[in-house]
C-alpha cells in the first residue's frame, strides 16, 4: 500500500511538472508574436537586397529575444537550447548584414523561423501563419517541375507542373480554411489567396496546352503571391 502511494503522488507530481513545461512552452511561442513578425519583415527584406531595412527588423528581433529570454522562469531546457540557438542564429545573421551578404543573412533567419514554427507545433499551437510557413517547400517543388517543364514545354512533359502545381493549391486552400474570420473577410488576403489559387490552377493548364511562356509567367505571378503571403501572413 506504501509503495502504491508513493508511486501515485510521483505520476501526480511528474503530471504536474509536464503541464507546467507544456504551459511554459505555449506561453512563450505565443509571445514570440512579434519577434516572428520582425523575423519574416527581415528575411523578406534580405530576400530583396533592402539591407538597411533588414537591419533594422533584425535589431528589433534581437531586442526582443533578449527580453523573452530574460524572463525568470523554470521551463525546460528545451526552452534553453531554443533560446540559446535564436541568439547565436540572430548574432550570425546580423553579422551577415552587416557585410552586406543578404544570402547568408537569409539564411539564418530562416532557419529560426524553421525553429519557432517547430516549437509552436510542440506547444500545440497552429494557425494561419504556420501554414502559410509551410506553403514554401510546395512552392519551391513547383518552382523547379516548372523550369524543368519549360526546357522542353510540351504536354507529354506536363505531369510534374501539373501535380505540384496540384499539390500547392492544396496548400494554399489548407491555409484558407485555416483563415480566422477577421483575416479571412480582409481585401488583401482573399485577393493573395484567391489569386493563387487561381493561379496555381492555370499553370497547369498552360503545361497541358504546352505553353511554355504562359507556364513561365503563372511561376514568377505564383511567386510574387507566395512571398506576399508570407510577409503579410506568414
Amino acid at each position: 500500500m506504501r509503495c502504491t502511494i508513493v508511486l501515485l503522488a510521483w505520476l501526480a507530481s511528474s503530471a504536474l511538472a509536464l503541464g507546467a513545461e507544456a504551459d511554459r512552452l505555449a506561453d512563450v511561442a505565443s509571445a514570440m508574436a512579434p519577434i516572428m513578425a520582425n523575423l519574416r519583415t527581415a528575411a523578406s527584406y534580405a530576400r530583396t537586397g533592402n539591407i538597411a531595412l533588414a537591419q533594422i527588423e533584425t535589431d528589433e528581433a534581437v531586442a526582443g529575444w533578449k527580453r523573452l529570454a530574460s524572463l525568470p522562469a523554470d521551463g525546460p531546457s528545451e526552452l534553453s537550447r531554443f533560446f540559446d540557438g535564436g541568439r547565436e542564429r540572430l548574432a550570425t545573421a546580423t553579422a551577415a548584414l552587416d557585410r552586406g551578404d543578404d544570402v547568408a543573412a537569409g539564411r539564418e533567419l530562416l532557419a529560426l523561423r524553421q525553429a519557432s514554427h517547430a516549437l509552436r507545433r510542440r506547444a500545440g499551437l497552429y494557425d494561419i501563419g504556420d501554414c502559410i510557413f509551410e506553403i514554401a517547400p510546395a512552392m519551391e517543388a513547383l518552382r523547379v517541375a516548372a523550369i524543368g517543364y519549360g526546357e522542353r514545354p510540351a504536354p507529354a512533359n506536363a505531369e510534374e507542373t501539373v501535380a505540384t502545381a496540384s499539390a500547392f493549391r492544396d496548400r494554399l486552400q489548407r491555409c484558407n480554411e485555416w483563415a480566422n474570420s477577421e483575416i479571412a473577410a480582409q481585401g488583401e488576403f482573399r485577393r493573395l489567396i484567391d489569386g493563387a489559387i487561381a493561379s496555381s490552377g492555370e499553370i497547369a493548364h498552360a503545361a497541358m496546352a504546352g505553353d511554355g511562356p504562359l507556364v513561365h509567367r503563372y511561376l514568377i505571378e505564383l511567386q510574387s503571391f507566395a512571398q506576399l503571403l508570407d510577409f503579410r501572413y506568414g
